[in-house]
């Protein structure tokens, strides 16, 4: 194709520039590989609401980027079109977890590498980062920290309900309090000694001690 065939080239030209059965074994592979990577991202997920709504887009996005760089690597105008159209989209979706911005990526990289005819580098390069994925998302660095809500009825039961609390757990933080007349609430951060809870019950046993509420904390910690 020279310079004067790129704005001579028609509908009727394109039907045939990309054959029947690259279509099909690109977008085989890239359904397989969209659902590895929906595998990985559903077994790595970490978060407090799992969306199988965002591991189905990553299968489509496989198979979307697929397409259209078959479409550009096959019709020079075609491409210089879509870098025009695309350039103008804007996307308003948020993206909560970080990880999550790897997977995007990586789903629109496979795309991509697939649709350019480099498929061992696809499979092979899929495999090694889902393993890389596995093994160290899933892997705990340290123990997963819990919220406790204590709520008493004066500083001398506080003060014995915390003592009671630093003696059984590994680490307790106070992150906040709220005094009123009558009423001490306490929120402190602990990490227990092994997954033991029974202290719980104890504390909330103790006199003027109203009420206690261990949760556990899941988002993203630095400590």
């Amino acid at each position: 194709m020279n310079f004067n065939d790129i704005f001579k080239s028609g509908f009727l030209e394109n039907i045939t520039s990309v054959s029947i059965l690259d279509m099909a074994i690109a977008l085989v592979l890239a359904f397989g590989l969209g659902v590895f990577i929906f595998l990985v991202y559903k077994k790595t997920y970490s978060g407090v609401m799992y969306s199988s709504g965002f591991g189905t887009t990553l299968v489509a996005l496989t198979m979307i980027t697929t397409v259209v760089i078959l479409a550009v690597t096959s019709n020079v105008v075609l491409s210089l079109g879509m870098v025009g159209a695309l350039s103008i989209v804007r996307f308003r979706t948020a993206i909560k977890e970080p990880l999550d911005i790897a997977f995007l990526f990586w789903s629109i990289a496979v795309g991509i590498v697939l649709a350019a005819g480099m498929i061992p580098l696809a499979v092979i390069g899929s495999v090694i980062i889902g393993i890389i994925l596995l093994v160290f998302v899933n892997r705990k660095y340290h123990k997963n920290p819990y919220i406790m809500v204590i709520r008493c009825d004066s500083q001398e039961t506080e003060t014995k309900a915390k003592a009671f609390i630093d003696d059984k757990t590994e680490r307790c933080i106070v992150k906040s309090k709220t005094a009123q007349k009558g009423l001490v609430e306490l929120n402190l951060e602990i990490r227990l000694k092994d997954d033991n809870t029974d202290f719980v019950n104890a504390i909330a046993d103790m006199d003027g001690v109203q009420s206690a509420v261990l949760v556990s904390y899941n988002g993203d910690y630095m400590g």
